[in-house]
């Protein structure tokens, strides 16, 4: 909040962008977050400013069609299911959505950051109206990424990893000859089907493929973790710029906790993982003034936005703290379900003596039984 006070003030990088983009947006995810967990108003009045000062209204306008563009909606959706007379802060994000509804057009989401940005505005759309045609709609389109985009899909069956693009899939390989699966990449495919599930119904058709793919990807991160917790932009090669990266480290941190902290996951075996990424990412990126360092900046693979290093500043710090931010949130829920109940102690009840009766009861002396008063006494 110190960083950004004003918080229309255009994004000026190698070009201007409005502050709505997905950059910020994911920064003020993890601001909610926190703000769940410590209510403080000004956590609060910020991130209504922010909507306020955008009208509550997307890059590009109601039509566009990019999940970059429509991933302040999480925000904005969350803000108006605190006040639901303040119908403004909802009504562009719906009406974009949908407008995507609308057609029949399902593969808008051809690179798996999208499913981050999203995906869970979607499914926010579907819990509040109660209708069941936002999260069809949403399942198409995930579906058309998973299997169809890239010739066979975004997904490798194999490896349970996400290629970012069209432009990954194999033939492509990394230096060492594996295939490049990004590492913030699939941290954002981790995190959209956390922010989905989260409001999906209990009985819907769709929650076990995205559990399923969940505890796949999992599985194949856990042998993929560097020995200081952390892990590799390229998660295949560590030869590939590989070194400490806190993006996807803390994306994938905050969808193991909250698999734990919903029961999806097992907790001794996934509790070591969280716990050496968690301490790295606070122990060596956490500056002193809470700067955040081996932060990629933007990009869509290993090579981008390097070199990384904790001193180095990237392009967009915004997104990097929101990943953190949620992060925490999670690890925090968890710490909390671990903390031993202290059970108070039982008070022994100490009986109370019975009074002593009168050896003649309690009906007084004898010759009262009976005894009239006054005239007119009963």
């Amino acid at each position: 909040m110190e960083k950004w006070p004003d918080v229309g003030k255009i994004i000026i990088t190698e070009r201007p962008r409005p502050s709505n983009i997905w950059t910020r947006a994911v920064y003020y995810e993890g601001l909610m977050a926190l703000y769940k967990l410590r209510p403080d108003t000004a956590y609060l009045n910020y991130t209504l400013k922010w909507g306020e000062f955008h009208k509550w209204g997307l890059r590009d306008g109601i039509k566009t069609r990019n999940g970059d563009n429509q991933a302040c909606g999480q925000t904005y959706i969350d803000l108006y299911m605190m006040d639901r007379y303040r119908e403004e802060r909802i009504k562009d994000i719906k009406a974009s959505m949908d407008n995507m509804k609308s057609t029949d057009k399902i593969d808008d989401w051809n690179w798996i950051d999208a499913l981050q940005m999203a995906m869970p505005v979607f499914a926010r759309l579907g819990k509040i109206y109660n209708e069941e045609s936002y999260y069809d709609r949403m399942h198409e389109m995930y579906l058309y990424t998973k299997l169809k985009h890239g010739t066979n899909g975004l997904y490798s069956p194999e490896d349970h990893l996400w290629w970012r693009d069209k432009d990954f899939v194999p033939p492509y390989k990394e230096p060492n000859g594996e295939d490049c699966y990004w590492s913030r990449g699939n941290g954002w495919v981790v995190a959209a089907l956390v922010r989905t599930l989260e409001f999906l119904p209990k009985n819907s058709d769709y929650r076990k493929e995205y559990e399923t793919t969940l505890k796949e990807m999992f599985e194949a991160l856990v042998p993929l973790q560097r020995e200081d917790g952390f892990w590799n932009v390229s998660l295949m090669d560590p030869s590939n710029f590989g070194g400490k990266e806190v993006t996807g480290t803390a994306l994938f941190v905050y969808g193991m906790a909250w698999g734990i902290n919903e029961g999806l996951i097992s907790k001794k075996e996934y509790l070591p993982v969280i716990t050496k990424a968690w301490n790295a990412l606070v122990n060596e990126s956490v500056h002193p003034n809470g700067f955040l360092g081996y932060v990629q900046g933007t990009g869509k693979e290993p090579k981008d936005s390097q070199p990384v290093g904790y001193d180095i500043v990237p392009n967009f710090e915004d997104f990097g703290l929101g990943c953190f931010l949620l992060a925490g949130s999670e690890v925090y829920k968890l710490s909390i379900a671990m903390e031993p109940k202290v059970k108070e102690p039982k008070v022994k009840k100490v009986k109370e003596p019975k009074a002593e009766k009168d050896s003649k009861g309690d009906k007084g002396e004898k010759g009262d039984k009976g005894r009239k008063g006054p005239k007119g006494e009963k």
